[in-house]
């Protein structure tokens, strides 16, 4: 039996190292590359694209719009499309790319052509968020604020060299406070939020990892529920999931490292509240290239490809 074919464009970059080494693993693909010399070339490229039957974009948002444009103009010849940037994460004809999002959604993946890779901020919020809105925990206008911390790698090549080459990055940085963050409008979409979120990214100090939190005042909820009724809505919604997980509270012991889980694709989930108080905070820990990226677009590839 033939193997799928399959191009990564931009495979020298962060996330399409992090790509090529997963599917390096995976015997079931025959993963095909350009010269160096010739990446730049459009014939060149052109060719690489008609012998895919998958293509994975790990360009710029400007890049990734040209790269579909050539592929479309393959006609019958032009392969599948995963996209990891953000230039259709909530554009129309495009399957977004969280296979948890809700039921049939794994099916829908596997059925597209065009799969709109999630980022790496947004896949924490919305796996906390669209859950407790499907079970009518959250309202969809609930004013919701969004913090965040990412390891470095998150911010490509130039903030890579800032803090491992040049030792000119802080410690620790706030972004994002123009409030107009370019992940919003996909978190606002696919958690199912009418209200716009405040959302606070920072980058830490460290390479991979990742934590999101939100924190709730659960008197303002509709029915006013405990600590424990969201942490069951999460375990309903992501049980039987191998890359998602519901974590008991009592397990981190008040404190959590947003390194822990560098090196993998799983996404942890955690419900830290006090019904006293009548307060809680939802935490997603994961790898921002991991779940976050790399280890996302490599499972919504093998639902498009049917492999296990």
């Amino acid at each position: 039996m033939t193997k799928p074919k399959i191009f990564i464009d931009g495979e020298a970059g962060t996330t399409g190292l992090q790509i090529r080494d997963r599917l390096a693993a995976l015997p079931t693909v025959d993963v095909i590359s350009i010269p160096q010399a010739a990446r730049k070339d459009p014939h060149a490229r052109r060719e690489m694209y008609a012998a895919a039957n998958l293509v994975i974009l790990c360009l710029p948002d400007a890049a990734a719009t040209d790269a579909v444009a050539l592929s479309r103009g393959l006609g019958a010849d032009a392969p599948r499309l995963i996209d990891a940037s953000t230039a259709y994460r909530t554009a129309p004809g495009w399957t977004y790319g969280f296979a948890e999002l809700s039921p049939g959604q794994r099916e829908a993946i596997a059925a597209a052509t065009f799969v709109s890779n999630p980022g790496c901020y947004p896949t924490g919020a919305i796996a906390l968020l669209r859950p407790l809105i499907d079970a009518r925990l959250l309202s969809t206008d609930c004013p919701i604020s969004i913090n965040a911390v990412s390891g470095y790698t998150g911010g490509g090549n130039a903030m890579i060299a800032a803090y491992e080459k040049t030792h000119t990055a802080p410690p620790f940085e706030l972004y994002g406070l123009t409030l107009t963050h370019k992940h919003i409008p996909e978190i606002e979409t696919f958690a199912g939020l009418t209200r716009r979120p405040v959302f606070i990214p920072s980058v830490g100090n460290f390479p991979c990892g990742m934590l999101v939190s939100i924190p709730l005042h659960l008197d303002t909820l509709p029915g006013q529920p405990a600590a424990h009724d969201l942490e069951q809505a999460l375990s309903a919604h992501y049980g039987g999931s191998d890359q998602v997980k519901v974590m008991s509270a009592r397990d981190a012991d008040g404190r959590l490292d947003a390194a822990r889980l560098s090196g993998s694709d799983l996404l942890e989930l955690f419900v830290f509240g006090n019904d006293e108080l009548r307060q809680a905070v939802l935490v997603a820990r994961l790898d921002n290239l991991g779940k976050g990226a790399a280890g996302a677009a490599v499972q919504n590839l093998k639902l498009m490809l049917g492999l296990t």
